[in-house]
This record gives C-alpha cells, structure tokens and sequence, in this order.
C-alpha cells in the first residue's frame, strides 16, 4: 500500500510528455509509485494512507533554488538591514541601531547599497552616527565591506594586509585605510574581531530562513560557501530537528589553498546527513562587476575587473582537474565574460562529474556573443540569478551598468540567448544577496522588471522567459545542477517533491505571482509547509 496520494490536480510533471487525464499521484517510501487518473490511484490506498484532495490546484515539482548561502546568510544578515536606504537613511538607520548598544558593543549592518557613496567608500562618513563604536556593513553582493577606524584597529588592521584572491584593504594616498573592504578574506578577518552568533542561534536562524523558502515551494537549495563551520551547524539543525529543505553543499576552495588542503577536503566528499550531502566545490575565478574585481575581457570604464582571482590559471586548470578526477561536481563563480570563457574552456576538457550532474558557473552577468557558443559546447549549466537586475536603474546610473558601460550593460543575464544557443539553465537567489521567495526568483525571470510595478523599466525585454520556461528552471533544469536525476519531474520513480498551488503558477499574471499561494510543500513524501488557507 501506499503512504500518500494526491489527487484531483492538475499536474505539471515538467516531463516532455504530458497527459490531462493524470489527475493523481501515489508516493510511497519518499518516491512517486504511480500516476493516473483519481480512480486509478485511490484504488490504490490503504488504511493508512494520507489522501489529499487537491481540489482542482496545481501540483509541480518542488522547487530547487540553484544557489544559496543559508548558513553563512544567517551569520552576515546581523544588525541593521539596509537596503534601499540612500547614505541619510543608513546615517538614521546607524544612529538608531548604536542608540540601543552600549559604548563598545559593534554596530553591523548588512545589504548595503554602492549608490549610498558618491565618492570613495569610507567609513568615516558615518562616525557621528554611531559616536566611538566599531562599525562594519557588508554591502548586498557580499563581496564588499565598510568599516570604520575603531573596527579596523580592534582587528589590528593597517591597510598592509596580503592576502589572495584579489582581496584588499584599500588606502588612500597616505596609505591610510579608507574602510573599504574588497572581497570575503579582507573582510572576514575583520569579522574576527567581532563577537559572534552562537552556533545554536546560526542553527535556529538557518533554519527558519529555510522553511521561509519551503513556504515558497523550495524543497532543494545549493549551499554554496561550504566550510567544515558549515557542516557542524547543519548537524546540529538535523539532531534537533528535521530540515525542511534538502541541501547539497559546495565546499569552498580558496585560490591560495595548497595541497594539503585539497587533500583534507577531498575526504569529505559524500559526507552528510538524511537531508544534506556534500558532494560539490565552489571556486571564485573573478568577483563582482561592481566593485571592479570581476573579469572582463577588456577593463571596464574605471580600469578595474581586469584579471582573474587566481594568480595562475594553471593552478585553476589543475585544481579543477583534481576535483573532478575525485568525482566532485564544480561550481565556479564567474559574473564577469573572460571568467566564464575561462570556464567553459577548462570544463570542455572535464565531461560530466562520475556522481550526475554537469558542471556549472555561477552569474555569468555578462557575455559575448563567442562566450555564449563556448557555454553551450561546454556543456556546463549557467546558474543563474534574474534577481540580481533589481538593483539596475532605469538611467544606467547604478554601479552595474556604469561600470560595465552601455554596450556590455546590454547584453546583461542573457539567460534567453543562452538558451536559443543550446546552453543548460539553471535559477536560483543567491539569498541573502537577493530574496529566496523562489515565486519572486520565477517572476523576474519572465518580467525582467519589480513585479507588481508595471512602470518600472524593464532589462533587455528579449531576454525574458516564458512561465514555463521559468519554472523549468527551478525544475527540470535546475535537477542536474545540484547533481540529482530524480527531481524536477513528476514522473514514476522520481523522490516525492511536490508543490501545491492555489494556481498554476505558469499561467498567473507574473505581477501577481509573488503573492500566490502555496497551498503545501512536500519534501520525500513529507509536508514540509502547509498553508493556512489550505483546507
């Protein structure tokens, strides 16, 4: 007999054949044993089975959020969150924040916006706010901080710092630290002289933000800046509780680590827990266009973003080469066009990892049209954020665009042209970078514009997808990028994940699906979230 049924729907199995007389779906043991009609399937329950009418809503595939950090999110998003506040607001913000800490204690901010700077980043413009405490923001695209003099000296900070990665302590003409941080190694040793999270409380908080995400229909999400941090506090969340989100977990290599370290963490391939595993590597080969520490194939029009993180590309090639050769998947950050050139030439030599999947690269915000063929021959999934056009403006005035200029601004998240060219899609948040309410992730894709807004500019309308093609690409497309055959399909055999909807969320006005209903979220065959208007 079977654990559960669902009928009464309509299904979208997002498999090429499709069949309206399917109206309901058995599960038992965590995976989909039959599909067919409501007589069909009820003749196959028994006593103890859970039988759901879906009333006529829709049910998909659970959703897979391609790439995510809800770990690390819930130890960056402390203090203040600052997001869409221009450099008075984040001054008020600061005043208010500091007003409540006691004279030392660290005033902290996150989703901090470049446009708040006019001129260089620095952190002396918010001093009188927060009178003689440490102060640090970390900006949106978590690839750059600000911090004051008081932080900078209770790090022990002098602007002298190396590290790698294209990481820097930027100083002015003086030598003297301005407070900008570029890139996670300066920024993170700062952050050691701050107090932190217990890890019991980075537990509750990562586990709430993902059952936020199961209110959404995620089921699956990529963590992607695994550390051995990382695993102890997923292990905590598991012993406690169950999670409500599958996670697959890409370790993070640094371009500075040796051997050694490569060694160390190849043993930990496979290592996990009932509803996480890790099994991917998560590489920076650039940065972020804003902060000109991607790589593009010409400087932008500040003259930065002009080489890779890694000081050899042969090291790149090489370490890639070891993962793969141990039967990793690779992820590999690249927002800026040479980076995913890169890539795509050195993954062309891999084929697939031996564990499924395909190799990816993460952002992939700008390209050419020679760098599109090389993603398709590749064979790599472009993983890709159209959340991340939020924060463009409709004059080309935000740091994205000025930095790119008009032309490499235009052919920006080209996720349509990849795939008229032959190129794997996947989508996903990058939470807390952008919201991982995956219902806003599919509208922006289709809309290219704030949902909701119809006045609002729209970015390279030829670029948008359909509803289908958009959820197909927290789907079907999205399964072979965290390395599962058995998700992003309703079919026999497939692990029970399953979303059901007020609507179909394929053909809801993309304005209003943000706000549609998800009646209940199944992960393996077990609510993960139920509705209050389900009954």
């Amino acid at each position: 007999m079977v654990d559960l049924i669902v009928h009464g729907a309509q299904l979208r199995t997002m498999t090429p054949e499709s069949n309206p007389a399917q109206t309901a779906l058995a599960v038992r043991g965590g995976r989909i044993v039959g599909i067919g009609s409501d007589a069909e399937v009820l003749a196959t329950a028994g006593p103890h089975t859970r039988v759901i009418d879906a009333a006529g809503r829709t049910v998909t595939p659970g959703l897979i959020d391609a790439h995510c950090h809800p770990v690390w999110g819930a130890e960056l998003t402390v203090g203040v969150d600052l997001g869409g506040l221009d450099l008075a607001g984040v001054r008020q913000a600061l005043a208010a924040a500091a007003a409540q800490l006691g004279p030392e204690e660290w005033v902290r901010g996150w989703n901090l916006d470049y446009k708040v700077f006019d001129g260089p980043i620095t952190g002396e413009l918010f001093d009188e706010a927060i009178g003689s405490r440490p102060l640090v923001m970390i900006f949106f695209d978590l690839h750059t901080a600000v911090a004051n003099s008081r932080a900078l000296a209770l790090a022990g900070m002098d602007g002298r710092e190396a590290f790698d990665a294209a990481s820097t302590v930027v100083v002015d003409a003086d030598g003297r630290p301005t407070g900008e941080l570029q890139e996670m190694p300066a920024y993170l040793r700062l952050l050691e002289a701050a107090p932190v999270l217990p890890r019991s409380e980075v537990a509750r908080l990562t586990r709430s933000e993902l059952q936020k995400m199961a209110a959404s229909g995620v089921t699956t999400t990529t963590i992607m800046d695994g550390r051995e941090d990382t695993l102890e506090v997923l292990a905590e969340i598991e012993e406690a509780d169950q999670l409500p989100v599958r996670l697959v977990v890409a370790m993070w290599h640094e371009p500075g680590d040796d051997d050694a370290q490569l060694a160390r963490r190849q043993g930990l391939l496979g290592s996990g827990g009932r509803h996480w595993q890790v099994s991917m590597i998560k590489i920076f080969l650039d940065g972020v266009i804003d902060s000109g520490t991607a790589w593009l194939h010409a400087p932008d029009t500040a003259g930065g973003s002009r080489v890779p993180f890694w000081d050899s590309l042969d090291r790149y090639a090489e370490v890639v080469d070891a993962y793969h050769s141990a039967g990793w998947q690779i992820a590999t950050h690249s927002c800026g066009d040479a980076g995913v050139a890169e890539a795509a030439k050195v993954y062309s030599r891999l084929g697939a990892p031996k564990g499924g999947g395909a190799h990816r690269v993460e952002h992939l915000e700008t390209l050419t049209d020679d760098d599109l063929a090389a993603v398709a021959e590749s064979g790599l999934i472009a993983s890709m954020q159209p959340l991340h056009m939020q924060w463009r403006e409709a004059d080309h005035a935000d740091s994205w665009a000025t930095r790119l200029g008009p032309e490499r601004a235009a052919h920006g998240f080209r996720v349509q042209d990849l795939l008229r060219a032959g190129a794997r899609v996947a989508l996903g948040s990058d939470w807390p970078v952008a919201q991982n309410d995956a219902r806003l992730g599919m509208a922006w894709a289709r809309l290219r514009r704030l949902p909701g807004s119809p006045e609002a500019p729209v970015f390279e309308a030829d670029q948008c997808l359909s509803g289908e093609q958009a959820l197909l690409g927290y789907t079907r497309w999205a399964a072979p990028a965290v390395g599962r055959d058995d998700l992003g399909t309703i079919a026999v055999g497939a692990t029970a994940d399953l979303v059901l909807w007020a609507d179909d969320p394929v053909t809801t006005d993309p304005d209003r699906l943000p706000e549609l209903d998800v009646a209940m979220t199944i992960m393996e065959g077990r609510i993960v979230h139920l509705s209050p208007q389900f009954d």
